[in-house]
C-alpha cells in the first residue's frame, strides 16, 4: 500500500467537498483505479469530472487509465477557454 496526496480543483473540489486528501492505495494503482475509487466515494458529480477531466500525476497531464500513480495526483475538471 502507498499514500497518494490527491488535490482537487474547481468542480472536482466541489464534488469531493474538499480541496485535498491523502488516500491509501495499492502500490501498483493506476489513474483508472483512482478514478473508479473517487466515483465510488463521491458519486455521480465526480463521475462526470473523471469522465471529462484529466489528472496530473506528479506534474504530468494524463487521461490514460493505465498510467501508474505517483506521490501526488491533481484531479482537474475540463477547462474551457479562448
Amino acid at each position: 500500500m502507498a499514500d497518494v496526496h490527491v488535490r482537487y480543483f474547481a468542480a472536482a473540489a466541489e464534488a469531493a467537498g474538499r480541496e485535498e486528501e491523502v488516500l491509501d492505495v495499492d502500490s501498483d494503482a493506476t489513474v483508472g483505479d483512482l478514478g473508479s475509487a473517487l466515483v465510488t466515494r463521491y458519486g455521480p458529480v465526480m463521475a462526470r469530472v473523471v469522465a471529462s477531466g484529466s489528472f496530473l500525476v506528479d506534474g504530468i497531464a494524463t487521461r490514460d487509465p493505465a498510467r501508474r500513480l505517483g506521490a501526488r495526483v491533481d484531479v482537474l475538471p475540463p477547462f474551457s477557454g479562448g
